[in-house]
């Protein structure tokens, strides 16, 4: 099931003729080969954060620990901030870490994406993982504080029956279920109890064109999905959040890539809204603001990355430093920034 099934209905159709930019031919050579090993997210409290992957999804505690100086450093935060981190795992996954931050003595910090509604723009909307019985897990959910942004939506696409739900928990921060109800996960697809390690991560647009360039012709990404715009043809319960009577007339464009070698983890998907005017909060992607910061990717050589990078007309954003990120030990890392702000 492509990520598109997450907002398509089975009755949706393209809201008009328009071109689709076609993927390059061949594809540049890729910077990154191997899925996003870590999403890491600012929080006002790392155990009320916590809870939500532990209690309800059976994530374990990979490292709990003092935020090392030097990314403090690299971060450009205020003298004397410090920090706690929170790293944690789906059961049998050695990659796709959520990684919890608690900036201490950093300053004023406010919502990456306010109110997260879907047609404001910037920073990361939410990241994605797949789900065994939602409906019960909507309701632990629920006990320990979470909303959501719609009820549960049912969907019909591409043959699978889905449930799809958007988590909305402490400072904003949104996670995205969805649960195949007449088909079992993908082959290859880590197993899982109730919630998987994540495999997607979303961003709201205002040019799905923009970080098509960034993801095909600067990082040489596998296109998964590129479609026309979408509007349903009935109004429609949907996760974006669109008001249904709006569902018809509002459409939307996405665009889904990961990198060449990988079609189940690691995973970036963009949505462009049209038709609604919301605000853009790309100016606040940074720590200590609360929300989705940042997704890491493993590359060979994080010079010659760089170099590629900047080769093909993209600046860097954070350069080299290293720093020390449990269980991986010391690491050299470098950081990009999409058109809305997300590192």
């Amino acid at each position: 099931v492509i990520a598109l099934g997450l907002f398509a209905s089975c009755q949706s159709a393209p809201a008009e003729e328009s071109a689709v930019t076609p993927s390059p031919e061949p594809l540049p050579a890729p910077v990154v080969t191997e899925p996003w090993i870590m999403a890491t997210a600012s929080v006002s409290d790392l155990d009320q954060t916590a809870r939500f992957f532990i209690e309800i999804g059976g994530y374990e505690t990979v490292y709990r620990g003092p935020l090392d100086p030097a990314e403090v450093q690299s971060l450009s935060l205020k003298d004397g901030a410090s920090g706690e981190v929170l790293t944690l795992q789906a059961p049998g996954s050695k990659a796709g870490y959520v990684r919890l931050i608690r900036f201490d003595d950093a300053g004023r910090k406010v919502p990456t994406r306010p109110g997260a509604r879907a047609w404001d723009t910037g920073c990361f909307w939410s990241f994605m993982v797949r789900a065994n019985d939602l409906e019960a897990i909507y309701d632990d959910a629920i006990a320990m504080g979470w909303g959501t942004e719609t009820p549960i939506a049912p969907l019909s696409f591409n043959g699978s029956e889905l449930n799809i739900v958007v988590f909305k928990g402490p400072d904003g921060l949104q996670v995205q279920a969805y649960e195949r109800l007449n088909r079992p996960s993908p082959e290859g697809f880590t197993p899982f109890e109730r919630l998987s390690r994540p495999f997607n991560i979303m961003q709201m647009t205002r040019d799905r064109e923009a970080v098509r360039v960034l993801m095909e012709d600067v990082l040489g990404f596998a296109r998964f999905w590129y479609g026309p715009p979408h509007l349903d043809a009935e109004p429609t319960l949907m996760p974006l959040g669109i008001p249904q009577n709006l569902t018809t007339s509002v459409s939307y464009k996405a665009g889904i890539f990961s990198p060449q070698t990988q079609t189940l983890y690691g995973r970036m998907e963009y949505i462009e809204i049209d038709g609604l005017d919301g605000f853009d909060y790309a100016g606040r992607c940074q720590a200590p603001n609360l929300g989705w910061l940042s997704v890491t990717y493993p590359v060979t050589s994080v010079e010659d990355a760089k170099t590629l990078i900047e080769a093909r007309g993209w600046s860097v954003e954070q350069d080299v430093h290293r720093t020390t990120r449990p269980s991986f030990g010391a690491i050299d890392i470098f950081s990009i920034k999409a058109p809305d702000g997300a590192m």
